[in-house]
């Protein structure tokens, strides 16, 4: 598992877009600031996993539309993990994630927030 500086993760989905936008929205900017980051997708929010799910999720200015936040963070290097187990849970497959979305286990979890110079758990 490739570490990286800033961890953020979501345990939300569509249920509470807020809490999706937050995250995203740090995520970028640490991206922007030249920190290696990844966005953790966790519990309910594996939903965001789908290819095309943050369409139409926006909580309105001064935050961006969440679709433009993810594309604009992958852009920039951003990495998504989405939780294996929660994803099997939740009744999703591998095949129906994005698949330039990583798909990461409990141990992976561990070492990326043991190795990250910050965080941000969102839940």
């Amino acid at each position: 598992m490739k570490t990286a500086d800033f961890v953020a993760t979501i345990f939300d989905g569509h249920s509470n877009p807020g809490k999706v936008t937050v995250a995203f929205t740090m995520a970028l900017n640490a991206q922007k600031m030249g920190h290696s980051s990844i966005v953790l997708l966790m519990v309910e929010g594996v939903e965001l996993g789908k290819p095309g799910s943050t369409e139409g999720m926006d909580i309105g200015k001064p935050f961006e539309p969440v679709a433009d936040l993810v594309k604009e963070f992958r852009a920039a290097g951003g990495r998504i993990g989405i939780c294996g187990a929660c994803m099997i849970h939740n009744g999703f497959t591998a095949e129906e994630m994005d698949p330039e979305y990583e798909i990461i286990t409990a141990p992976d979890v561990v070492e990326l927030m043991m190795a990250a110079k910050g965080t941000l758990p969102i839940t």
